[in-house]
């Protein structure tokens, strides 16, 4: 089953020309717009999944982060060549 802010980062890293970027705090917004801000862990933890998979590139100072040693200020962008994964419905089906 897709996380909703799975389906988050990827709807909000299409809407983005190639090679740019998503704040996480775009993503904890798009998710939840009142509460955004207890959604960034949930968020970071769903990013690092999502680069270890290699379907996320987490990014410090425009260049690749290692995702499971980065620390402060961070970004979203897809693996060069790649679009985004296609929506899956919620639901898994």
């Amino acid at each position: 089953m897709t996380s909703p802010i799975e389906l988050a980062i990827f709807d909000l890293l299409g809407q983005k020309a190639p090679g740019k970027s998503v704040s996480p705090e775009e993503v904890a917004r798009a998710v939840d717009p009142e509460g955004w801000r207890r959604t960034l862990g949930q968020v970071r933890s769903e990013a690092v999944g999502l680069a270890r998979q290699g379907r996320l590139v987490i990014t410090r100072h425009n260049k690749p982060a290692d995702p499971d040693a980065f620390k402060g200020v961070y970004r979203l962008t897809l693996p060069d060549g790649t679009s985004p994964s296609p929506r899956l419905d919620p639901e898994g089906a």
